[in-house]
């Protein structure tokens, strides 16, 4: 006997299941967090089950009803996330995604680790793409995904905002304008990669005046330790300060191992300690020098971190 506790005996699972991949990778983009687009998926499959077998077959598009349900709930939980974020310690990061052959098996609380669950990455989620979305109001940030990145016709996204299709197309290009001013000067990612190894064996080395010179003088190091493990509470301001500071705890923390690895696609650093990951570092190159540097040191954040072969 079917119920709807038992969805596998549904003909339509596989139609329904299908959308899970496209859901977790929109969920993310929105919220900056891979635990957080997980609980939005489920919580948009528990809606879809809920419906009476008649109620679900009204529904001419499943697929288009699901990232309907989904955006909304983004959307909601955006609204609130801001007065979370008052009450969080420190700075929050989105959560750093590692590279797809490094993804962790078995997360926490059963989490599947097949390949349809992962987050595909591309420049839509590297880590200063996902910082300037942070700054922007929800009804942007979801109006710029679904249209920008999912390429949703205005008028779909205007169902999902509850805005008019004229207003959604003005959040999509103040969004654009943020991303494009953010991006004016990327550098390529080969470019990115070698000064990411510079700065690691400038790290090793203890080299200060090595470390100034790769970073731009203005550059900025932010860490997230969720107030579940010591780190800057405000963001470290200034090449030189950046510099001695990592200096500073290459001779606190022994036993550091310092490793290349992609962060949400882009070139970045792992530090581990006894073989656990303890920080995962991305960066925004602009030119020939690093302007902005993110290492998350919250253990919540840094599960889906495996050791992986060093380097």
């Amino acid at each position: 006997m079917t119920t709807q506790s038992e969805p596998r005996h549904d003909p339509s699972l596989s139609a329904i299941m299908s959308e899970r991949r496209q859901l977790i990778n929109l969920a993310y983009r929105l919220l900056g967090s891979l635990a957080d687009a997980e609980d939005v998926v489920q919580e948009t499959y528990a809606r879809w089950y809920a419906m009476s077998r008649q109620q679900q077959e009204a529904i001419v598009s499943p697929g288009a009803w699901l990232t309907t349900v989904a955006s909304r709930i983004c959307l909601d939980l955006l609204g609130s996330a801001r007065a979370r974020r008052e009450r969080y310690v420190g700075e929050w990061i989105p959560e750093p995604l590692p590279d797809r052959t490094e993804w962790i098996s078995g997360r926490p609380g059963g989490t599947s680790s097949d390949p349809a669950d992962r987050v595909t990455l591309d420049e839509s989620v590297n880590m200063a793409f996902l910082v300037v979305l942070e700054s922007m109001t929800p009804a942007e940030r979801v109006a710029f995904i679904l249209h920008d990145v999912f390429r949703y016709a205005f008028a779909e996204v205007a169902e999902i905002v509850g805005r008019t299709p004229a207003a959604c197309r003005r959040l999509a290009s103040s969004a654009r304008r943020r991303i494009g001013a953010s991006q004016a000067h990327a550098a390529s990612t080969a470019r990115q990669a070698d000064l990411v190894r510079d700065f690691k064996q400038a790290w090793e080395a203890k080299d200060i005046d090595a470390l100034i010179g790769l970073l731009d003088p203005d550059a900025t190091a932010t860490g997230d330790g969720g107030g579940l493990v010591s780190t800057a509470l405000r963001p470290i301001e200034g090449g030189e300060r950046i510099a001695r500071y990592a200096v500073d705890i290459a001779g606190r923390v022994p036993g550091l191992t310092l490793l290349e690895r992609r962060v949400n696609g882009q070139p970045g650093l792992v530090a581990q300690q006894d073989g656990v990951t303890v920080v995962v570092m991305a960066f925004d190159v602009a030119g020939d020098r690093i302007k902005h540097i993110w290492g998350v040191r919250n253990p919540e954040k840094l599960r889906s971190w495996t050791a992986g072969p060093q380097h």
